[in-house]
């Protein structure tokens, strides 16, 4: 009997255990809710991309998100459950979400159509403060994405191709934070071609 509870407790903790998204995104605790907004920036004028809703668990995870483009139509929303989180999309089946916790820091999440085919796959790598150290695409680019920090503070995005070669480097700027910490608005420059963008965050606490 306790082989059996013991086996149960490790494959609910190799599935389940997975890292906040507040630790991942550097936010603070206590956060309920958020819209996020990433704008295009060119010219001093503004082109919003697309705008994001989260609803987090009291231990900081996505409860529920939806994202919307520039005219507002629904492009996807998230439902976190208690084994997966479901991915649905208004023009093409759902995904269902795995993560699996994995050694060294890491974690493999893998998302499926109901018919159980593979749509895509990364490998998340964390710093032991929960933060991200990188996201490996291991499924359709196999491109990989470095996070760099300064003073707790995320600074550079490197990615990197399959051949470890440099694609693009992001550097990242907060311009404007909370009394709780939480970045309301940065920007991200990208070395390749100058591209710019702003994200703004408007969050709401417990």
């Amino acid at each position: 009997m306790r082989v059996v509870y013991f086996v149960f407790t490790f494959l609910l903790l190799t599935s389940c255990a997975t890292k906040k998204y507040t630790k991942a995104n550097l936010l603070p605790d206590g956060l309920k809710s958020a819209t996020e907004e990433v704008y295009e920036t060119s010219n001093n004028q503004k082109k919003l991309l697309h705008k994001k809703e989260m609803t987090f668990t009291k231990n900081g995870r996505i409860k529920y998100s939806k994202t919307f483009d520039s005219n507002g139509k629904l492009l996807q929303e998230t439902e976190k459950k208690l084994w997966f989180t479901v991915e649905r999309y208004p023009d093409k089946d759902s995904y269902y979400c795995k993560t699996r916790w994995k050694p060294n820091q890491r974690e493999r999440i893998s998302c499926y159509t109901k018919k159980q085919y593979k749509q895509n796959e990364s490998i998340y790598h964390y710093n032991k403060n929960g933060s991200i150290d990188k996201i490996a695409d291991n499924f359709e680019t196999f491109n990989t994405r470095q996070f760099h920090y300064s003073d707790n503070e995320l600074s550079k995005i490197v990615i990197t191709g399959k051949d470890n070669k440099t694609i693009d480097e992001l550097s990242i700027n907060c311009i404007e934070r909370d009394e709780k910490g939480t970045c309301l608005k940065q920007t991200r420059i990208s070395n390749k071609n100058g591209e710019k963008q702003e994200i703004l965050i408007s969050p709401r606490y417990y």
